[in-house]
């Protein structure tokens, strides 16, 4: 491993954990948008308030330890196979806006082996209502691992994920280079910090815009007591299929306010985290 991928997982590693510590409270009322059963909340702003009433402010950041731990991982793997993939495409540094997409969505698919486990748990989590019932990370993680195993349990959800991811951040990288390069045309090679994180909520927007309804089917399908069944097309067509039947076609989007809301500042404070770390680590290291 060169030094410049080892550069780009340590980045990738702050990147991760200024995005979990700032969008975390809005992740939270998105997922309890997607999964909650009909009826329970009214929408965005009833969830916070009946979550902040009965289980107090710090139940926001509940699952947040499943992608503190995680995102580590998960963002530095995202951003090493983000550099690895536009190298593999390109010899040249300036790539075009289609070969920024296929970079991203290579490194989206392959980020889904981690991001998969890591946001099963904290869906788990999040979708826990306070009752004295509800379970630590640990026992969670226990109880998928005895009652499922490995892969229906520890890894369920995973082909949804990836096919979440491959779109996701396909938009995510094109929107952020798009944005990006136009702030270059204008205050040239050295953007300033409120260009970057403007970038990276650009970025961020166009993730959700990309996947959203994916990513309602992922929660459902990793909230649910038992794995699902068939092929991942079959079982991904029938959630489909069942959320028009329960909610129409607007329960694909439920919770995208918050989602989108999220992005703004995450995105923004996962772009500026990397690429303020990575600049500084290629002056250390000098690659």
């Amino acid at each position: 491993m060169d030094a410049s991928t080892i550069n780009e997982l340590i980045a990738g590693s702050v990147g991760g954990a200024a995005q979990v510590i700032v969008g975390q409270p809005l992740d939270t009322i998105k997922t309890r948008a997607q999964t909650a059963p009909s009826g329970m909340f009214k929408g965005p702003m009833d969830i916070l308030t009946q979550t902040l009433r009965k289980e107090g402010f710090f139940a926001l950041y509940k699952g947040m330890a499943s992608p503190l731990v995680g995102i580590a991982g998960v963002n530095s793997l995202l951003f090493a196979a983000y550099g690895v993939s536009k190298r593999l495409i390109s010899p040249f540094p300036q790539l075009s806006l289609k070969e920024i997409a296929a970079a991203g969505a290579i490194a989206g698919a392959v980020n889904a082996v981690l991001a998969s486990p890591v946001e099963m748990f904290k869906v788990r989590m999040q979708g826990q209502y306070g009752s004295p019932s509800d379970k630590r990370l640990r026992a969670v993680v226990s109880e998928m691992w005895r009652d499922w195993g490995f892969r229906k349990g520890i890894m369920r959800g995973y082909w949804v994920t990836v096919a979440r991811e491959i779109p996701a951040y396909a938009g995510f990288y094109t929107a952020f280079e798009f944005t990006k390069r136009k702030f270059s045309e204008r205050y040239g090679a050295q953007i300033p910090v409120w260009a970057l994180l403007a970038s990276g909520s650009t970025g961020g927007i166009a993730y959700w815009l990309a996947c959203y309804p994916l990513d309602v089917v992922k929660s459902r399908v990793q909230l649910r007591a038992t794995p699902p069944e068939g092929t991942p097309v079959q079982y991904i067509a029938r959630e489909l299929k069942l959320v028009i039947t329960e909610s129409g076609v607007c329960g694909l989007f439920r919770g995208l306010t918050p989602s989108l809301l999220r992005s703004i500042p995450a995105a923004a404070s996962t772009f500026a985290a990397f690429e303020l770390t990575r600049e500084y680590l290629k002056e250390i290291t000098g690659v």
